[in-house]
């Protein structure tokens, strides 16, 4: 199942961003469970979110994931969305 987490940073917490991104991107890379990933820009190109596709077993490990990403666990995000997606193209 695809999920697309979608993830808006609180405003003024890019340094917490920064301060847990290695942690973040280890993350992405060590459960295999991630198909695609990103960050959201702002119209200066300045990083303001998280887009990340998750192919999982159902919600509830989409769910999972999302709780124990190294940028929630800091307290980056104002709200984080898990929206099943389909993948056309």
């Amino acid at each position: 199942m695809l999920i697309a987490l979608i993830a808006r940073d609180k405003p003024g917490a890019l340094q917490t961003r920064l301060d847990n991104r290695e942690a973040h991107i280890a993350y992405l890379k060590s459960n295999g469970v991630v198909s695609q990933a990103g960050p959201l820009l702002d119209d200066d190109g300045g990083m303001i979110g998280s887009l990340v596709i998750l192919d999982v077993e159902d919600m509830q490990a989409a769910k999972d994931w999302a709780e124990n990403d190294p940028y929630a666990k800091a307290g980056l995000f104002s709200g984080v969305e898990l929206i099943p997606w389909k993948k056309v193209i």
